[in-house]
């Protein structure tokens, strides 16, 4: 994977969304500092309703439909989805809260350069409704993980995680409201260490490397 960036860029961001975008929001956030080394160029929802393209909108970042229904096929979804990217100059995608898989040829196109966060710790509860899954099973501790995408779902190399402790009065709503703060702290950190070029791959093993003096 090659995760590499010029020196003295600053790292062009598309962010893919459904819903909310509250990770969205918090990588847009981060960018806002100067010494962050990334912009969020475009964000793209699969849902026109998306709560997160008015809040996209509302802090000046351009925003796109690409509704799969528009489309006959997933590869002609897709393509309009990397159309607009392309078109936005994004050289970085964050998938937050994106509820498509995407297809391995759309993977293979951004392999190294596409991110997604899942609300568990991985390899351990891949899927949907994980924070369910996870309290029901009777682990002790959650969490989330920021990872490369790949073709296999919730497989790819991880780059951050986060551990937050199960409570035993835990509820999937009051555990998923615990880990989505820590969500909110590993994703834009994960953007920011690929921004600067600190990151590289070992086998599966993501390291990460000081910063730059």
């Amino acid at each position: 994977m090659d995760t590499t960036m010029g020196d003295g860029e600053t790292l062009q961001v598309g962010v893919l969304i459904s819903g909310r975008g509250s990770n969205m929001v918090s990588i847009a956030e981060a960018c806002a500092a100067e010494d962050f080394p990334a912009d969020v160029c475009v964000v793209i929802s699969s849902n026109s309703k998306a709560a997160g393209l008015e809040r996209a909108a509302s802090m000046g970042i351009a925003t796109a439909v690409v509704d799969s229904r528009d489309f006959g096929t997933k590869a002609e979804f897709e393509l309009q989805v990397q159309e607009v990217l392309e078109a936005h100059a994004a050289e970085l995608v964050c998938l937050a809260g994106f509820m498509r898989v995407l297809s391995p040829e759309f993977c293979e196109t951004y392999e190294g350069r596409l991110l997604n966060i899942h609300p568990a710790l991985l390899p351990s509860f891949p899927g949907l409704n994980v924070q369910q899954a996870a309290i029901d099973y009777g682990v002790k501790f959650s969490g989330c993980t920021v990872h490369f995408v790949t073709a296999e779902v919730d497989a790819g190399p991880i780059i951050l995680q986060a551990v937050v402790p199960i409570e035993q009065d835990d509820t999937e709503d009051t555990l998923a409201a615990r880990i989505l703060e820590q969500e909110h702290v590993i994703y834009p950190e994960s953007v920011r260490l690929f921004g600067e070029r600190r990151l590289e791959l070992e086998g599966r093993r993501v390291l990460i490397s000081p910063p730059r003096v």
